[in-house]
């Protein structure tokens, strides 16, 4: 068969034709310029109605040499490095639902192309939860497990993927594969998670749920520099007060404690002195501690949460305004930096000297994942020679730093990942789930 991307119009109309019969008519067309991933413009988009005719669609296009990338809401569709090409866009937003399970299984399966707050909402209404809060707005839960998508409840809870239970999905050949049930399935399962669709496209995953937590209390400390953070961190941690998650926000301003401000918390500390205690100025950043499970146990944790951070913190029923959300914006570059706790705030004195200044950082202290911003205008040069002075440090330090999202310009010229010590293991995993490489190619580190 003459693959149908170098037969012309006749092919063409025919991948149309069979992409309409599978999908429906409504669900299969020609993509647009709208239908990119990471810059790379989509051919088809087919959005199937459920596993079978998923299957289906990966059958056609390995029938026709044609490469398949998955898509669920495309709130992190230009995260990561494009596509080689994109032939099928294959969008997951009718593999959606929440199965039924049994009362008091602790557990919830559900489609990849569900949107995680329609999760919450449904499970809600039972007063339960998933312990997943991903940053990104309208994000679905095969987008947020393909990312490996994570907010501030990881730092108790873990990640989607430590959450998973099983997992169902479609290799390239378009069989249908079930992961979980033991040790061995979770491991293959989470084979999945950051593949960007890469090695399988995900149908549905079977996770853990937990009871609504009757009382949340976040408690909000102003902070001026990275080593400040570092002791206030351990003191928490030492403190053993079980948090459900430490948050920092450091915006582009925050520097040195301005002197008014060491004045106004000794003013605080020592009654002689007279005066009241301003507001925390502009430019300061934010160390949160969320606070969760019965009244009358938050309420002991808290007071003694407060004696740690001093008399500037304030508690609030409700989250800061910044609280999942994150530090870039598009047309940025966005950079995840991951490193032991206790060396974190070596990594953001090492980009704030790399960057000439500092820059905006926010993320999960605690456990040392935080993510940054790098102006879109700044050169690709400049943004390579300040990788690599960053991720010289984080290498002695076990720690990596890896862009997420770039102008087409620094993605073209900048190593997203920096080394990877897993990169042949990953190569061997590709090798075994997609060896005609046809889902997502390119989309892996080292091109695969």
């Amino acid at each position: 068969m003459v693959p149908a991307r170098s037969a012309g119009a006749s092919g063409v109309r025919e991948i149309t034709r069979r992409l309409t019969e599978i999908c429906g008519p409504r669900f299969a067309r020609l993509a647009g310029p709208a239908d990119e991933v990471a810059g790379s413009t989509a051919r088809w988009v087919a959005v199937p109605g459920g596993p079978h005719a998923a299957a289906q669609v990966l059958r056609l296009a390995a029938g026709h040499d044609l490469t398949v990338v998955p898509r669920g809401a495309g709130t992190k569709i230009d995260w990561g490095a494009p596509p080689e090409r994109v032939d099928i866009m294959l969008d997951t937003g009718r593999l959606a639902g929440i199965g039924h399970q049994p009362a008091g299984r602790g557990t919830a399966e559900i489609g990849a192309g569900t949107p995680l707050r329609a999760v919450q909402a449904t499970l809600e209404r039972t007063g339960q939860r998933l312990a997943l809060d991903a940053p990104s707005p309208g994000a679905t839960l095969g987008g947020v497990l393909a990312a490996d998508e994570s907010g501030p409840l990881r730092h108790r809870h873990g990640t989607a993927c430590d959450q998973l239970v099983g997992l169902r999905y479609l290799a390239a050949d378009g069989e249908l594969a079930e992961a979980g049930g033991g040790a061995a399935g979770l491991a293959e399962a989470r084979l999945l998670c950051g593949s960007e669709g890469a090695l399988g496209v995900l149908v549905s995953a079977t996770l853990r749920v937990q009871a609504v937590p009757a009382a949340r209390v976040w408690v909000t400390r102003p902070v001026w520099t990275p080593l400040e953070v570092h002791d206030l961190i351990k003191a928490v941690l030492a403190a053993r007060l079980d948090p459900a998650a430490i948050e920092l926000d450091l915006p582009a301003g925050t520097g040195r404690r301005p002197q008014r401000d060491r004045r106004a918390e000794a003013m605080a500390l020592h009654p002689s002195m007279t005066g009241r205690v301003p507001a925390a100025p502009a430019g300061t950043g934010s160390l949160v501690v969320l606070l969760e499970g019965g009244p009358a146990q938050v309420a002991e944790r808290t007071d003694r949460l407060l004696d740690i951070f001093g008399a500037r913190s304030t508690v609030a029923r409700t989250a800061p305004s910044w609280w999942r959300s994150y530090p870039f914006a598009p047309g940025d570059t966005a950079l995840r930096l991951e490193v032991p706790m206790t060396d974190l705030h070596a990594a953001v004195y090492a980009l704030r000297d790399a960057a000439g200044g500092p820059v905006p950082v926010r993320g999960s202290a605690g456990l040392g994942v935080v993510h940054a911003a790098l102006p879109g205008a700044m050169s690709p040069g400049r943004v390579a020679s300040i990788l690599a002075a960053v991720r010289g440090v984080l290498l002695a330090r076990q720690g990596r730093c890896v862009v997420l999202a770039a102008p087409p310009a620094v993605r073209r010229t900048v190593d997203l990942w920096g080394e990877r010590a897993d990169l042949a293991q990953l190569r061997a995993v590709k090798q075994y789930l997609d060896p005609a490489h046809r889902l997502a190619p390119g989309r892996l580190p080292g091109g695969l």
